[in-house]
């Protein structure tokens, strides 16, 4: 009989025990969450968040959504405070600076333990999260830059549609007759950051930045002369919007953007750009930038973007799961439906394959072709990158108001960028 109530004090001590890590497993979880694009994508991230509820009641967010502007200042206020959300979407720009601030946390144990689920995804793609010997960033998509356009505003205008081959000088003939002839933009944006310019240097067989990231990598100011003189040339002859116009349009939201309502005909952006148009106009189309003519392929196939998890967060693990069922659930990637670029899983690109729309189809097709212009992507941009995207706009800014020459703005930008990148290298 003592045997009997010690067998059973003992299976009642262990189910007390299990019960206890069943209850402690499920203890209520807030995850902060954030990243940044359009309304559309606000909505539909919201409704994953709650399918993610549903499915694990322990789990609750508290959504941060964003657009991209501000994004990365609210984000650097937060990291500087030790207030960083727990999942935090990321772009390749900034994620070398992040990493080595010590504010991501390194997710290869979770990887490693099978949390996190990489067996479906390309290793240059899961590589491209690696900051040093950190994985700092889960690779949720790829892209590509591209040139979208309206084939209508074209047509109005008395175009032909761009092709894989042309050139700067194409592009720019294109955008004054496109001024000429209909009234419209014929680039409808203007420099928000360093991807453009990136391509822009790349095309001159350099890379943008040095090696070690101490300085600028390319060493003839007459490049970004050019680039800058472009720009000023297309504003003065209204064929692209001032910065002033550019900050109006830029409002609006890229679902709301001139190429979409008719208003352009051409702008730069990365090729998910038509998934985002297509309920807008479902007519746009991509094409690959123009090129400089001297054989040189300056594409890049870029991971479109990553999630992080902050190195402050308290719920690491529990961040991880959604990460992995975000990236490898069917259900979840039939609502984010390839919006944030191409999906990192084969099995997830396999699934969607039978229902892509026109557009989606687009962008997969747009890859393909990408890869007969692309070369190796460049490393993840230096500490500092943040400063260096203000400059950029600052100096390209003063150019198009005539405030400075072009050649003064190469010349100013070499002298700050390599004093920002000497000071955070």
């Amino acid at each position: 009989m003592k045997k009997y109530i010690a067998v059973l004090m003992s299976l009642t001590l262990l189910i007390g025990l299990f019960s206890s890590c069943v209850a402690a497993a499920q203890e209520p979880v807030v995850l902060n969450v954030t990243w940044w694009g359009s309304q559309g994508r606000h909505d539909y991230t919201q409704r994953l968040l709650d399918m993610y509820t549903s499915l694990n009641p322990h789990v609750t967010f508290q959504p941060m959504p964003s657009g991209w502007d501000g994004y990365f200042n609210k984000l650097s206020s937060d990291a500087a405070s030790g207030t960083m959300p727990d999942i935090i979407q990321m772009d390749y720009l900034y994620i070398a600076t992040y990493a080595r601030n010590n504010t991501l946390a390194d997710l290869r144990p979770f990887v490693d333990s099978g949390v996190i689920d990489m067996t479906n995804v390309d290793r240059n793609l899961y590589s491209a999260g690696y900051v040093d010997d950190k994985l700092a960033g889960i690779t949720l998509s790829s892209s590509i830059f591209c040139f979208p356009y309206n084939p209508d505003v074209l047509a109005d205008a008395g175009l032909a549609e761009p092709t894989p081959v042309w050139t700067w000088s194409d592009f720019e003939d294109m955008c004054l007759q496109v001024r000429d002839k209909t009234g419209k933009y014929g680039l409808s944006a203007n420099v928000i950051d360093t991807n453009i310019l990136n391509y822009w240097v790349r095309q001159y067989n350099s890379p943008l930045f040095s090696e070690d990231g101490k300085s600028l990598g390319y060493s003839d100011d007459s490049i970004f002369t050019e680039f800058a003189a472009l720009q000023k040339r297309l504003v003065d002859a209204g064929a692209m919007p001032n910065p002033d116009q550019w900050l109006r349009i830029n409002s609006l939201g890229i679902e709301n953007g001139p190429v979409i309502t008719g208003d352009g005909a051409l702008t730069w952006q990365w090729n998910n750009y038509g998934v985002i148009a297509t309920e807008n106009n479902p007519n746009v189309k991509l094409m690959t930038p123009p090129y400089a003519g001297n054989g040189n392929k300056a594409l890049w196939i870029k991971p479109g973007m990553f999630f992080s998890v902050a190195q402050t967060s308290r719920n690491q693990e529990e961040a991880a799961k959604f990460v992995n069922w975000f990236i490898n659930d069917p259900d979840a990637n039939d609502i984010i439906n390839a919006e944030r670029g191409v999906p990192v899983s084969s099995a997830i690109r396999d699934h969607l394959s039978p229902s892509l729309t026109k557009q989606q189809q687009d962008m997969f097709v747009y890859m393909d072709l990408s890869l007969l212009h692309a070369s190796e992507v460049s490393p993840p941009e230096p500490q500092g990158i943040s400063e260096i995207n203000t400059l950029l706009v600052e100096l390209c800014n003063r150019v198009l108001y005539d405030d400075i020459t072009p050649e003064q703005a190469a010349s100013e930008f070499r002298r700050q960028a390599n004093e920002i990148l000497a000071r955070n290298n």
